[in-house]
């Protein structure tokens, strides 16, 4: 069994066990009514309205991935109009990178042509998916994006639409594949990154993501809200249930700088987060590090050197011709496809 299903299965235990302890809490919890009439009865300078809300926020984040009002900036497009893939580029030559926006009715195909395209001028050594800021409800279009990536026939999820399986073929993509997230990736952007990860495609880098990946119905409220609820979860084809993805690797960025960094990869931002690999610890520092390429990956495995130790000092250029990516969590995905590959040259 790999180190990764044991990983997994160790924090289903966690899981099994907290549901325990909730539903302990869950039953022994006073009556909701009895406790909201006796606050609006003698709590004093509280109006009905500011207890209104509050009991509607304290609901809604309790269930959390369960039901939640529809974000008013979501698109309005329906997944059959929306654009699916908005970025394609090449990185570090010969690195691939697509960003979708939303798993639409067409992102299959737009997916398709994106990756064709990229490969058509380069021999591609790993790819990119960026699913940051991603959502949409098309299941089946997560499903044969996916299918890109598998060789063989096999089950990839259940959702309500039924069973999405891949199909058998010759020209599955090979290189290696990061996706990267954050907690804005919702629903069938959910799907897909869940797919690629339980089925060995990808690693998943960013933040947590926002648990939304189930067959949802939408009711219209009457202040003209929307609360959208959870009907039916998504389920890979492990039995595991999709809930907020936990990344492989995580890597801090604010909202707003990342979609600074979706109009230009290399500008250069202060960065307060922090780094750290889910699997092992990794320690931090604000230190500048050089970008590494493949050949001195190799030369660090076979001689045992740090190049750290060799970096330029602090505010020495970058080599002449050479942008630097600066997006934190796009940078560490070129360099783990880097690392990657040099394996895949070296040990097989």
């Amino acid at each position: 069994m790999s180190h990764w299903r044991v990983f997994s299965r160790l924090l289903c235990g966690c899981s099994f066990a907290l549901s325990i302890t909730t539903e302990t809490q869950a039953a022994t919890a006073p009556s909701f009514d009895e406790v909201f009439n006796l606050i609006r009865t003698n709590a004093a300078g509280l109006s009905s309205a500011e207890l209104n809300n509050a009991a509607l926020q304290g609901l809604l984040a309790k269930l959390n991935t369960r039901a939640w009002l529809v974000d008013s900036n979501e698109p309005a497009t329906l997944d059959t109009n929306a654009v699916g893939v908005s970025t394609s580029a090449i990185f570090d030559d010969g690195y691939g990178y697509i960003r979708i926006s939303r798993v639409t009715d067409g992102l299959p195909e737009q997916f398709e042509k994106a990756l064709n395209q990229l490969g058509s001028t380069n021999k591609l050594k790993g790819l990119a998916i960026d699913l940051r800021f991603a959502s949409g409800t098309n299941y089946q279009a997560a499903a044969r994006v996916a299918n890109h990536f598998l060789s063989g026939q096999q089950t990839l999820f259940e959702w309500a639409g039924g069973v999405a399986k891949s199909q058998e073929k010759t020209n599955a993509f090979r290189a290696p594949v990061t996706v990267l997230v954050n907690r804005f990736t919702a629903g069938a952007a959910e799907a897909l990154a869940a797919v690629l990860r339980d089925t060995d495609v990808a690693l998943l880098i960013g933040t947590n993501t926002a648990g939304q990946a189930s067959a949802t119905k939408d009711f219209k409220l009457t202040t003209g809200q929307t609360l959208r609820v959870a009907t039916l979860p998504l389920k890979l084809a492990s039995g595991a249930e999709v809930v907020s993805l936990k990344p492989d690797i995580q890597v801090d960025v604010s909202p707003d700088d990342e979609r600074a960094y979706f109009v230009d990869a290399y500008r250069m931002m202060p960065r307060s987060g922090q780094s750290t690999n889910a699997v092992a610890s990794l320690s931090v520092t604000n230190k500048p590090r050089r970008r590494i390429n493949e050949a001195e990956l190799v030369r660090m495995s076979r001689e045992g050197i740090d190049l750290d130790e060799e970096s330029p000092k602090p505010g020495s250029p970058a080599p002449a011709g050479k942008s630097v990516v600066a997006d934190p969590a796009l940078a560490r995905a070129i360099d783990l496809l880097k690392a990657l590959a040099v394996v895949r040259h070296t040990r097989f």
